[in-house]
């Protein structure tokens, strides 16, 4: 016990600082976003006074191209101010704030980190890119390479990127993943403690959690399938990659809740094009070489840096947890 306290004090000063980097980096995208949006010449020949009803998302339907009074920028201002709210309640719940919930594992070699929803956002945000780049690492050098769906233009794309995180969350966590583990898991039957689960899916009582790891496993490969299954979707070497994510993404609804499997989803998607893009518009230069910039690899090094940090807090607390059953993961 005393000598996990002191690995994890050792390993809690560089996890807490880039924690904390990471949540500033985060809260900077907001108005970046903004101003990508509203103020950037991102979209070319089209602007934030898109017509919703005009995107291709509407096609084969009967509200394609119907003269509503909405735009993408409103839709836009609705998600951005959505995602707002859950950044803000992920600082400073459910129990205790992002900070005060970091500070134990400085002074004491341990904290519980289902006590705030950040926490459990930047961790598993930063492990997942960790895993993401191990996975592609993997493939380019067996000559798998992944191609993303090319938009025409990219306020459409980074309106999509922004909007796919609540849509695939609500679907595949909520739905496939939340109401499944209710069904299998709760005793009583309230719409109000069936909401709670939803929300939260650690307010069940899990005794045996297999079940519960097949049905994640089983929707985190029906994600990495989702991702290629269409004409306009990824390349194949996607699959590994989103089917991994699915994974993690489905672990973190069960273990932490909602909130931070959708920051995760969000972060993975407006966090990374959002600022790729504001590169693009500063050195006016394709987004696909914005992914290259400087500022870009500094960003994933920080965050593989975090990731690795990260999983070896994991093993530490997973190793000493077999000697010492009182030990807080």
């Amino acid at each position: 016990m005393e000598n996990s306290n002191r690995i994890l004090q050792f390993l809690g000063i560089p996890f807490t600082a880039l924690q904390s980097v990471i949540l500033g980096l985060l809260l900077v995208s907001f108005p970046i976003g903004i101003y990508i949006v509203f103020e950037s010449e991102i979209g070319g020949d089209i602007n934030y006074e898109y017509p919703l009803t005009h995107l291709a998302l509407f096609e084969n339907t009967e509200l394609y191209q119907v003269p509503f009074d909405v735009n993408i920028g409103d839709a836009f201002v609705v998600l951005w101010i959505f995602y707002s709210v859950l950044f803000t309640i992920a600082i400073f719940g459910p129990k205790h704030g992002f900070l005060k919930s970091l500070s134990p594992i400085i002074s004491f070699g341990k904290f519980n980190t289902t006590s705030n929803y950040m926490i459990g956002t930047t961790k598993w945000f930063s492990i997942l890119i960790l895993i993401s780049a191990l996975i592609n690492f993997i493939q380019e050098a067996f000559g798998i390479v992944t191609v993303p769906p090319l938009d025409d233009n990219d306020l459409i794309q980074f309106f999509y990127v922004s909007l796919a995180p609540l849509i695939e969350e609500f679907g595949f966590r909520l739905i496939l993943i939340g109401i499944p583990l209710f069904a299998l898991y709760s005793h009583k039957s309230s719409p109000k403690y069936f909401i709670k689960c939803l929300w939260t899916p650690s307010s069940l009582h899990i005794d045996n959690y297999k079940k519960a790891f097949l049905l994640i496993a089983f929707v985190g490969v029906f994600f990495g399938f989702a991702h290629i299954a269409f004409a306009e979707s990824w390349s194949e070497g996607k699959f590994a990659q989103a089917a991994a994510s699915g994974v993690v993404l489905g672990w973190v609804y069960l273990r932490y809740g909602f909130v931070s499997s959708l920051l995760i989803h969000w972060a993975m998607n407006y966090f990374v094009f959002s600022y790729a893009n504001f590169i693009s518009q500063l050195n006016y230069i394709p987004i696909q070489e914005a992914f290259s910039h400087s500022l870009m690899s500094s960003l994933e090094i920080l965050l593989l840096i975090s990731g690795a940090i990260s999983v070896s807090i994991l093993f530490v607390n997973r190793f000493y947890s077999k000697k010492e059953s009182t030990l807080e993961v």
